[in-house]
């Protein structure tokens, strides 16, 4: 006979920042904490997500829009939110809290079944602030993206002249991670694999501020589920062995 099981895998879905802070207070011999003790883990929970943008490792966030281009234009900006500023315009629209821009193509025919695409190469600021003309107009072939404050800013080289102006900018990029507000009964913008390292990165931070002795400890936890966490955050992909023919001098 089968075992009787919940039959549910939400358990990330529902595991809210107050159950979080709880669990990670608990771990290093705090209970029944409340009022500044609430606020100054939730301060540290997001400072944490901010830590996982700067190591480059919140991939469960690309997200793919497409900029309705325009010619002799530029640049197109991504607002940090809308209090910000109104983003360029994309299909879907309310592209907001861009981190940055993995790849890009220029997409004909983007609602039709013969839709084609031509990548656009990435270049760095050096080579941007090389070149010479930078509102020619021709075939957009190569990005630059620049990151702020309050925006990310997305800019074409060459513009799009009238043969390209009906074309769209198809591009994957990284939304930033979404913050833990006062909202204690919300829960997290983490996919359920980086739930055990999330809980003990939040011990580790709690650690400097309520029990110091236990920081280096926290900190090689800590550093253990973010290493599993990543090896399984991993895309598979299929192995393939060709063996190789020796012949030996005969």
């Amino acid at each position: 006979m089968a075992n009787t099981t919940s039959g549910t895998v939400t358990f990330d879905k529902t595991f809210a920042v107050d159950d979080i802070i709880t669990e990670a207070y608990e771990r290093i011999g705090l209970q029944s904490v409340s009022g500044y003790q609430l606020k100054t883990a939730r301060r540290s929970l997001n400072i944490l997500f901010q830590e996982w943008g700067n190591r480059g490792l919140h991939y469960w966030e690309v997200a793919e829009a497409n900029i309705d281009v325009i010619e002799g234009q530029a640049e197109y900006t991504f607002f940090r939110a809308t209090g910000d500023g109104t983003s360029a315009v994309t299909n879907p629209a309310n592209t907001y809290g861009v981190a940055d821009i993995l790849e890009a193509s220029l997409r004909s025919n983007r609602t039709s079944t013969s839709q084609a695409d031509s990548g656009l190469t990435k270049i760095a600021r050096s080579a941007y602030a090389a070149l010479s003309s930078k509102l020619s107009k021709g075939t957009p072939s190569q990005y630059f993206v620049q990151r702020f404050v309050d925006k990310t800013t997305f800019t074409i080289y060459p513009t799009a002249d009238s043969s390209n102006a009906s074309k769209d900018i198809h591009f994957y990029y990284v939304k930033r991670i979404q913050d833990a507000d006062s909202t204690y009964t919300d829960a997290t913008d983490v996919p359920y694999r980086f739930v055990p390292c999330m809980v003990s990165g939040l011990a580790f931070y709690l650690a400097q501020k309520f029990n110091p002795q236990l920081v280096q400890q926290m900190k090689l936890l800590y550093e253990d589920e973010l290493a599993r966490a990543l090896a399984e955050d991993g895309s598979s992909a299929s192995s393939f062995i060709t063996p190789k023919t020796y012949y030996p001098n005969i």
